[in-house]
């Protein structure tokens, strides 16, 4: 068999989860968890958008927005389903108590995610404002302060990035993490799914959320420099509103990035790409068992290969030959 080392377009996402892997492929999604016991739990579901009519995931711009609500909501769903194969036993008597457990999961969900995002703004988006500010006494120059609170917000998002990946936890789900890029970029390398050809696999791909979040972050400082109010307050608000503005161009690029492999796009991706040696580690066996899982769960990766690289593959994954 020839192998045919170029990228090829897949389509299928995911994230890392507690001692797991999330994998969408469109509407459906699947959820591999490493339990307590050793065994791996796989869950198919599908996920309806955020979206009040599906027509506005098609438009561009517009279709990021929701992309990047669907993800955190998403997210926050799957690591809530991983983690409740970890709780105590007073927490799943807690949860027998209520009688409308997927009520109160929904509610929990949504605080959370409202909470996050109260967060983030506050961290990445007001903070390096003020920051800024207390440098005015000095720079009269608006366009230098408007650069320089862009500088302030990158390295308070890398030293973000940092401070996360020293923690023990953390480093396990960012092996998970780097599972889950293996086995996507295995697939759009045209190697077939195994423990070997996702192993040599490259644990950095260009569609990450990492690179998504970096892409806010540069993006968010280009427009800063050139939308500027005088009134102190309106400022603060106008960082807040063009949040959705932000996430719909960053969304495109990263979405180009998947897609076209030109200088240009190769150039964008890099900062992202970097960033990816921190929110990435090298999985171990076992996780990449959990991630192939995944993936096979919702994604007809052989059929894929049959039509983007013109070979059937013999077989199927067995997680039995592996024990």
């Amino acid at each position: 068999m020839k192998k045919k080392y170029v990228d090829h377009y897949s389509g299928i996402g995911g994230q890392a989860v507690i001692e797991g892997i999330m994998m969408k492929n469109g509407d459906k999604y699947a959820v591999a968890v490493r339990t307590p016991e050793g065994e791996i739990n796989v869950s198919l579901e599908e996920y309806d958008s955020f979206a009040p009519v599906k027509s506005l995931n098609k438009i561009p711009f517009i279709r990021g927005i929701f992309s990047f609500i669907d993800s955190l909501i998403l997210g926050t769903r799957t690591l809530n389903y991983s983690a409740s194969f970890y709780e105590d036993e007073e927490e799943r008597a807690h949860k027998k108590d209520n009688k409308n457990p997927e009520a109160a999961a929904k509610i929990i969900s949504v605080i959370t995610v409202v909470f996050s995002l109260a967060i983030a703004i506050a961290l990445f988006m007001i903070l390096p404002y003020f920051l800024s500010q207390f440098l005015r006494r000095w720079i009269l120059n608006d366009t230098v302060l408007a650069v320089l609170e862009g500088v302030i917000r990158i390295v308070i998002f890398v030293m973000y990035l940092v401070a996360i990946s020293c923690m023990k936890d953390i480093r396990r789900v960012f092996m998970y993490h780097g599972a889950e890029h293996k086995c996507i970029n295995c697939l759009e390398h045209g190697l077939p799914l195994s423990i070997d050809n996702v192993a040599m696999s490259s644990r950095q791909h260009k569609r990450c959320g990492t690179s998504f979040l970096f892409f806010v972050v540069f993006i968010s400082v280009i427009l800063f420099v050139f939308i500027r109010v005088e009134d102190p307050v309106m400022r603060v608000v106008i960082r807040i509103l063009l949040i959705p503005v932000i996430a719909g161009i960053s969304y495109e690029i990263i979405r180009l990035a998947g897609r076209t492999n030109n200088i240009i796009v190769r150039i964008l991706s890099a900062p992202g790409l970097m960033l990816q040696k921190l929110t990435t580690r090298e999985p171990d066996e076992s996780m990449i068992e959990v991630a192939i899982m995944a993936v096979d769960a919702v994604f007809d990766w052989r059929g894929y290969l049959a039509k983007e690289f013109g070979y059937d593959v013999d077989g199927a994954y067995e997680y039995e030959q592996y024990q």
